[in-house]
């Protein structure tokens, strides 16, 4: 065992200039993920409330977490599920459509159109209240409302962010169209570089549809892209929550309508100040974020990328 801890500290001094190189990543990667991923998974078998000492209870977290906590079960657990089923597979197919349609614009024209993709996901905050609020605003001088009621559509104006039967398709619409992040500028990346070669070969070869050069060409060349989209989407839709909140403007949303896992670890963590309850919660949404990783992986993936 000492001829191999010799070893491993030889190569290591070896290759010293590349660990000087990678020594500021590693710090902070151990700082801000690993050591609050390992204190959640800590706390999350503690009754913490922020001013005593942690004290040690074992599994009843988690046991109250899938047996008990009904506002978890009946609302939040389901809610995340609608929303990420929809909006994670339906943002990703979007930001691929969009990356292979600007692909096929003239260079100048598609950095424009890039640049009007991208960026709705860096003004979130100010597309909320310039955009998004005034048109979904429940009165008659709502811009939705207001175009609905000249066409006839609807007699009266329509709370979109305030009536729980509205407010979970408002927050989908929102996301989708926040939704072209980097993971859509990957795509447009991985699409341009797609070999060229490769379709006037399958020309050649008698492949006639652009549907067929989308599937056997152009989507097995970037599958590395196409999994750091998938990621990033998986990532972006867990992680949303505040969106009912803004839209809603209320905390909890009406009927709890908008309530997401991570709205329920913000209700225990800085309001009931249940902190290890909180943590326990954020380690499911961990476990959950992981599985859908690794399908995403499975699907994308290749044995040398893991």
């Amino acid at each position: 065992m000492s001829n191999k801890r010799a070893a491993l500290l030889r190569q290591m001094w070896r290759h010293r200039l590349s660990y000087l190189f990678i020594t500021p990543f590693m710090l902070c990667f151990i700082a801000f993920i690993v050591v609050p991923v390992a204190a959640a998974v800590a706390l999350s078998f503690t009754y913490f409330n922020a001013i005593e000492k942690p004290r040690f209870i074992g599994w009843q977290n988690f046991q109250y977490l899938i047996s008990q906590d009904l506002l978890f079960l009946k609302y939040a657990l389901p809610n995340t599920f609608k929303f990420a089923l929809i909006v994670g597979p339906g943002g990703y197919i979007a930001a691929f459509l969009l990356a292979w349609i600007i692909s096929q614009l003239p260079g100048r024209l598609r950095k424009w159109f890039a640049l009007a993709m991208y960026t709705p996901s860096l003004t979130i905050g100010i597309a909320m209240s310039i955009v998004w609020l005034p048109m979904l605003t429940g009165d008659r001088v709502g811009y939705l409302n207001s175009v609905l009621l000249r066409l006839g559509w609807i007699e009266v104006p329509q709370l979109w962010v305030t009536d729980p039967d509205y407010l979970m398709t408002s927050m989908i619409g929102v996301t989708l169209w926040s939704s072209m992040g980097v993971g859509f500028l990957a795509m447009l990346a991985g699409i341009l570089n797609v070999n060229k070669d490769y379709y006037e070969a399958a020309r050649i070869d008698g492949m006639k549809s652009r549907l067929q050069e989308i599937w056997y060409i152009t989507i097995p060349s970037m599958k590395p892209q196409m999994l750091f989209g998938a990621v990033m989407a998986i990532v972006t839709t867990f992680k949303t929550g505040a969106i009912g909140v803004e839209l809603s403007g209320a905390n909890p949303t009406p009927a709890y309508s908008g309530h997401l896992i991570i709205n329920h670890i913000d209700d225990f963590g800085f309001i009931r100040f249940e902190m290890g309850y909180a943590a326990a919660v954020s380690v499911f949404l961990l476990l959950l974020m992981y599985v859908s990783n690794k399908l995403s992986w499975g699907l994308f993936g290749s044995k040398g990328d893991e």
